[in-house]
């Protein structure tokens, strides 16, 4: 039987975020839950998921056998894959940023704006440069240590995970920032989500199939 482009939605994210709950596919959908019963019950029936009560949705065999080849994956497009961004404010210190770095367990951090807006990125290395030998680094603002929005290298949801890997090469850094138009100011940047190395290395493990249970 084959699916329709929602059902095979469904079945992307359940493979990269398994184990998964209806309500958090609905939201990635930006759906409701009873709009994507049937879909998942289908899916669920057919093999393609499996579930489990109180704890969600994983791949099913059938999801395993018909699993997309490298040229399938690199073809996704970055928002069926980005997690969501991890934010702080351009105000706040270096010692802000160290506890937040590592409380979230990431390798870099996205500064935005009072508005909200993408100002720069700031990474381990950068925080690593900025505190050693200097006893008063901890109370600087991130706004003097992070690089700065014009030299921040985003992607687009609409970008390819192609795309967004490239970039990643190509400008030797470890995640990209997910961005759209500001809401409020068209010159500047909302954070969205963003996509890693790590997002990258799931994908492959989860192409071979050979993710851990």
């Amino acid at each position: 039987m084959q699916l329709s482009p929602r059902q095979l939605e469904i079945v992307r994210l359940v493979r990269l975020h398994a184990p998964i709950t209806g309500e958090q596919i609905a939201e990635m959908l930006q759906l409701s839950r009873p709009t994507i019963r049937s879909d998942l019950a289908l899916l669920v029936m057919l093999g393609h998921l499996d579930a489990k009560p109180k704890v969600g949705y994983f791949p099913g065999q059938a999801s395993t056998r018909d699993e997309p080849g490298a040229a399938g994956i690199a073809m996704m497009k970055v928002k069926d894959v980005q997690s969501l961004p991890v934010v702080i404010r351009e105000s706040a210190t270096v010692n802000d940023a160290v506890v937040t770095l590592f409380m979230e367990n990431v390798g870099s951090l996205i500064v935005a704006d009072d508005s909200g807006a993408l100002a720069g990125v700031i990474s381990r290395k950068d925080l690593l440069k900025v505190t050693l030998g200097n006893p008063g680094a901890s109370a600087m603002p991130v706004g003097l240590v992070m690089t700065r929005h014009p030299n921040v290298v985003t992607v687009s949801p609409d970008d390819t995970v192609l795309d967004a890997g490239r970039k990643m090469i190509h400008h030797q850094v470890d995640g990209l920032p997910v961005v759209v138009r500001h809401p409020d100011d068209p010159a500047k940047w909302e954070v969205v989500g963003r996509i890693t190395k790590t997002t990258m290395t799931k994908l492959l493990v989860g192409m071979t199939g050979a993710i851990d249970t």
